[in-house]
């Protein structure tokens, strides 16, 4: 049992964090929304309604999105970008997709290559695109989710208001949309364009996200191996 926690320890970690953040974020908009509740003179609702109520979805929701967004643009971005000097990027001159040597499929994947990484035609092309592909469909299915969700709570605070109700489409054009959107997708782009450009002059011994110590400013870790 050592072995497969050792060997997944990264992925364990996260995960569990994930679990613990998540259920804590949950008891803690349980009870904000009760104390809201009861100071309104409304009922209050139970543990099962609230995780199952848009209040709850819009807010986990428009933190996925942005998080995945994130990863997708990054990426991307990095197949054709490069920043010298970062580990988090291709040396000069690397830009690009690769060559099928470099990327050890079709003819130049090796006996334990994952199979589709052998295969030809459009499973070849899924599989080489299969990380991007899933980072933008957890995106969009998030944003989404967060967007049908936060249209059913503005028309709840609007019917409190006696205002009337919009339709999706209506909500998508409104501030408190993209209030929220853009929130978390600029705290997202300074996290990722701080991290590339710090880790070209600082260092974390240890850190795969690290170049060595002693590595030159100027060099990635991929240079300086």
């Amino acid at each position: 049992m050592v072995r497969p926690i050792r060997d997944n320890a990264l992925s364990l970690l996260f995960g569990g964090l994930f679990i613990v953040t998540l259920a804590a974020q949950s008891i803690a908009g349980w009870l904000q929304f009760n104390e809201t509740q009861e100071q309104h003179g409304l009922p209050m609702e139970s543990f099962g309604a609230f995780v199952t109520s848009s209040e709850f979805v819009v807010d986990v929701a428009e933190n996925w999105q942005s998080e995945f967004l994130q990863f997708f643009l990054f990426i991307a971005a990095t197949i054709w970008l490069v920043q010298r000097g970062s580990p988090e990027s291709k040396k000069p001159g690397d830009e690009g997709v690769g060559s099928d040597e470099e990327q050890l499929i079709g003819e130049h994947a090796q006996p334990d290559s994952p199979e589709w990484a052998r295969a030809r035609g459009i499973r070849q092309t899924l599989f080489s695109n299969s990380l991007l592909i899933v980072m933008g469909a957890v995106f969009a299915l998030s944003w989404f989710a967060q967007s049908l969700a936060g249209t059913v709570v503005m028309n709840s605070e609007n019917a409190e208001h006696g205002q009337p109700s919009m339709s999706w489409l209506e909500y998508l054009s409104t501030p408190d949309f993209w209030s929220r959107t853009l929130q978390n997708w600029q705290s997202e782009f300074l996290a990722v364009g701080a991290m590339i450009a710090l880790s070209m002059f600082l260092r974390q011994r240890g850190s795969a996200e690290s170049k060595p110590v002693g590595a030159p400013h100027h060099v990635s870790s991929v240079e300086s191996e």
